[in-house]
């Protein structure tokens, strides 16, 4: 289903229509302030290893993400945050990053990795927020990755829903999405850590 939503002012009603989506396991394609992602509720399993499925990823092996609302709800699933990452991370959310985290033990197993870590995502996209504030929990992301041998990443909602109807539950329509990806910083360490130059520019402490 291609689900049409005002990526200004999210309809109300069209949220909640996701929201049930989410609650009763759906998988769905959503935009970000970056590229388009596949979701789900991080807490249903056989949805997360739906999407593991639709990726090509071994569950085992997948480094999976989630977005959050705010950083008080990063807190709920990331070891103690110190003052110096907490300052980061302030300085740059809402923004097109992904920060690694060490995790704690509310981090489902699914999201488990040997180095204990999980990365963080506060995007800067109202349809998202919404979504996030009418669930009351993080969502999963995973970037939805194009076969194109110019873009690598589908940007149009249209031709997303044509690629994709048979494997998701709704494909939400937010408007042409970004070709960029995120940049991946870790904050495990002393000091943060670009792993992956993408989109926005890191605001340093």
């Amino acid at each position: 289903m291609l689900l049409n939503i005002n990526p200004e002012n999210p309809e109300g009603r069209k949220i909640d229509q996701v929201i049930r989506i989410l609650e009763k396991g759906g998988v769905v394609i959503y935009p970000t302030d970056t590229v388009y992602g596949l979701g789900c509720d991080i807490n249903n399993q056989k949805a997360v290893e739906r999407i593991c499925r639709i990726r090509g990823l071994d569950p085992k092996k997948a480094m999976l993400s989630f977005m959050c609302s705010d950083i008080s709800q990063v807190a709920n699933y990331t070891a103690q945050i110190d003052n110096q990452v907490f300052r980061l991370l302030k300085r740059n959310i809402p923004g097109p990053f992904t920060f690694v985290l060490k995790s704690n033990n509310k981090v489902p197993k699914l999201f488990k990795n040997r180095k204990q870590t999980v990365g963080i995502r506060i995007p800067d996209n109202r349809i998202v927020q919404h979504l996030l504030e009418a669930l009351g929990r993080p969502i999963l992301t995973t970037s939805l990755k194009s076969d194109d041998e110019i873009l690598e990443y589908f940007t149009d909602p249209i031709d997303i829903n044509d690629d994709f109807k048979n494997l998701v539950d709704v494909v939400i329509d937010g408007g042409i999405g970004g070709n960029v990806a995120s940049t991946v910083v870790d904050c495990t360490d002393i000091e943060p850590v670009i792993l992956r130059e993408g989109a926005g520019i890191l605001a340093l402490v």
